[in-house]
């Protein structure tokens, strides 16, 4: 696995608006709300996962939709005809179902549901008849499905509970007596993920079942994690997947080689065998050769993956193309060729790849399904004939399904059409900005809406996290709540953002956050240049790696009114200790372990500079994000105290690390807690009602 840390119009009005009053009609109660707000979080649908049938003529994919009652994503399985555009629903009801995967004949569909009440199990739904059946009962949830060629059983991964250390023995519970709860013993490496909790005893592993049903033949064994994709050989003898089976795979996190494993025997074979991550195993129609990615780790906490291809048995290495601005982040291999989507200049773009190096781009724009904040991103999948269903862009609406054939490329959805009809949303326009240093710096304003020319508008500088990811005109609630308030949005990809080459996201190569500060002033300095955000008014948010950023400009500048930071690293020591990538962040990001070179550590930290902050700031964490854990904010909010600056600690609670683990409802109230902060301190704001 690659390790990577901090990861048409859409809105299709059935109507032109809201109609107008009649003449004498009292408009001053039950009028429409005409901005977005709030309750439009409910209601909001996104579209994801769309997978095309192998013959190209329907799609399923996954459609979640945010339910008032239960404050929560519902996700069901929906169906497309691609030639009429027709959708009827597949699967849905009780629990959450997702993960559709066809199979190699296009009579089935597996899938993932939780309707039974318990855990994830695996599902397989026959088109014919319409009926679905669950297939096995799991102790685990299962994870990377994939049919057998000729359809008769499917593979997946799924955790294999363990036993985990045991010391001493406790004393016998005598009957009927009510104890404390056992004592919790640790001695994994990384002991805790993000969005997981802590790490249960046991290792993921490969499976096969039967798709008619029956119990599950385990495939791999060992104290290690076997997983990734899996893919079959196309005579059905042989699966190919990712792992790290190394000695000291739990200290080595961004380690994996692509293995083959013989089903009759369950022998495995290494085909890759470098320092460094290989993986994303795709085979050749043909079944001759072995497309994936990788990179040779040399202790960046960027490297760029290439792509390459070796015969099925390991051998004839070679490298296809260098020339991709962003590492490849997906692959389909089928009889229309070699597909691959990728990040470039604020897009995800698909391509279609010769095995001399030359790349075709396709028609498609993905958009992603993160729709809290305008990241890059999109899932497709291609079919036979080389038809792609894809996740549609827009910065008006999250992403609907699109579909591009021979014919042309249509949208086949308009999820959000009524649900927006009526609403005023802000637009995006792009800024202009170069860095001090003559390099340019993509960049974009989201205005207000109703936002007249010339008008200078109270500006919030937003900035995305991971370092190493990227923003675009992409739809983002936060922003539209930003936008319905007054706010402009400016936001950039500094340097580190992909997309733009692997120079570029080297930028900030072992000075991480430091060399950042002069693009994002660029960055304003221009949005104020244009003539858009009032110079008076400017105010500064960020989530992750924007997180960081926004506690590091605090102590830099003071030409903010206000500040919010979300889910911020504050101390690169604690960070690197207590975090979930223990063998990652110290050596990649930092070069080192604290000890090793501690005024390293803190020369990169924004407590360095608490003595010149002076901006009120917010503070902002999910109560269980592993990531950048919540005692990276409370730290920050200690040390703001400790300053006499204005300041307040937001904990959301059951949240991790990702803003869609939030409920709708809280997602809602986070963002109006920076609004109402913002307001605060705002020239020319009423305040709070």
């Amino acid at each position: 696995m690659i390790a990577r840390f901090f990861l048409t119009a859409a809105c299709l009005a059935l109507a032109s608006g809201p109609l107008a009053a009649q003449d004498g009609a009292d408009t001053s109660t039950d009028a429409p709300e005409t901005k977005f707000t709030g309750d439009d979080l409910f209601g909001l649908s996104v579209a994801s996962d769309p997978q095309i049938s192998p013959d190209g003529s329907r799609i399923a994919y996954v459609r979640r939709t945010n339910d008032i009652m239960t404050d929560k994503a519902v996700s069901s399985i929906w169906l497309i005809d691609v030639s009429t555009g027709a959708e009827t629903p597949l699967v849905t009801g009780e629990g959450s179902h997702g993960s559709p995967r066809w199979s190699p004949d296009g009579t089935r569909l597996a899938y993932i549901s939780t309707e039974s009440g318990g855990g994830a199990e695996l599902h397989v739904h026959w088109m014919a008849t319409g009926q679905s059946a669950n297939i096995t009962a799991l102790a685990e949830g299962p994870s990377g499905l994939a049919w057998s060629p000729d359809g008769t059983s499917i593979a997946y991964t799924a955790r294999v509970p363990g036993k985990g250390l045991t010391l001493g023995k406790p004393p016998a519970t005598p009957e009927g007596a009510e104890w404390g709860k056992p004592l919790q013993i640790i001695d994994r490496v990384t002991y805790r993920r993000d969005g997981g909790t802590y790490v249960k005893p046991g290792t993921r592993q490969l499976f096969l079942v039967s798709a008619t049903g029956g119990s599950p033949r385990q495939l791999t064994f060992g104290e290690y994690d076997n997983g990734g994709a899996v893919e079959w050989a196309p005579d059905g003898k042989a699966l190919y997947y990712t792992a790290n089976r190394r000695e000291n795979w739990e200290l080595d996190e961004v380690e994996s080689e692509v293995y083959r494993l013989d089903i009759a025997s369950g022998a495995i074979t290494a085909l890759t065998d470098r320092d460094g991550p290989d993986g994303s195993p795709q085979v050749s129609p043909d079944g001759r050769m072995i497309a994936y990615l990788g990179y040779d780790d040399v202790g960046n906490a960027y490297d760029q993956a290439q792509l390459y291809v070796i015969n099925a048995d390991g051998s004839g290495k070679r490298l296809v193309t260098g020339d991709f601005p962003a590492s490849p982040d997906a692959m389909e291999w089928t009889g229309a060729g070699l597909f691959v989507s990728y990040e470039a200049d604020g897009e995800h773009r698909v391509a279609k790849i010769a095995l001399n190096g030359r790349k075709q781009e396709l028609a498609p724009r993905l958009g992603s399904t993160y729709y809290a904040l305008p990241y890059t991103g999109g899932e497709w999948s291609v079919s036979k004939d080389g038809t792609i269903a894809f996740t549609t862009a827009s910065a008006l609406a999250p992403p609907d399904i699109g579909v591009a054939t021979r014919a042309g490329t249509r949208t086949l959805t308009a999820l959000n059409a009524m649900h927006l009809a009526g609403k005023e949303l802000g637009q995006t326009i792009e800024l202009d900005v170069t860095a001090p240093d003559g390099v340019k710096i993509p960049a974009w304003i989201m205005l207000p809406p109703g936002y007249k020319a010339g008008d200078k508008v109270p500006t919030i500088l937003e900035m995305h996290g991971g370092p190493y990811a990227a923003y675009g005109p992409e739809f983002s609630a936060d922003y539209q709540l930003y936008g319905a308030a007054g706010y402009a949005v400016v936001f950039s990809n500094p340097g580190g953002s992909t997309g733009y080459g692997e120079e570029f996201a080297d930028r900030i190569e072992d000075n991480y956050p430091i060399s950042n500060h002069a693009e994002l002033m660029a960055v304003v300095d221009a949005a104020i240049a244009k003539g858009y955000a009032d110079p008076d008014n400017l105010f500064v948010t960020g989530g992750s790696g924007g997180g960081i950023l926004t506690a590091w400009l605090v102590g830099k500048t003071d030409r903010f009114k206000a500040a919010a930071s979300h889910k911020p690293v504050i101390n690169w020591v604690s960070q690197a200790l207590v975090a979930d990538g223990i063998p990652y962040f110290g050596p990649y990001w930092l070069g080192g372990l604290p000890w090793d070179r501690p005024m390293h550590y803190w020369e990169r930290g924004p407590l360095a500079n608490m003595n010149n902050v002076k901006t009120p700031t917010l503070v902002l964490v999910g109560a269980d994000d592993y990531r950048t854990p919540r005692s990276e904010a409370e730290q920050f909010y200690a040390a703001l105290k400790l300053m006499g600056v204005d300041t307040a600690l937001v904990v959301t609670p059951d949240s991790s690390h990702n803003n869609l683990s939030q409920t709708p409802s809280q997602q809602a109230a986070r963002t109006a807690s920076v609004i109402a902060w913002f307001d605060k301190y705002r020239e020319g704001a009423k305040g709070e009602e």
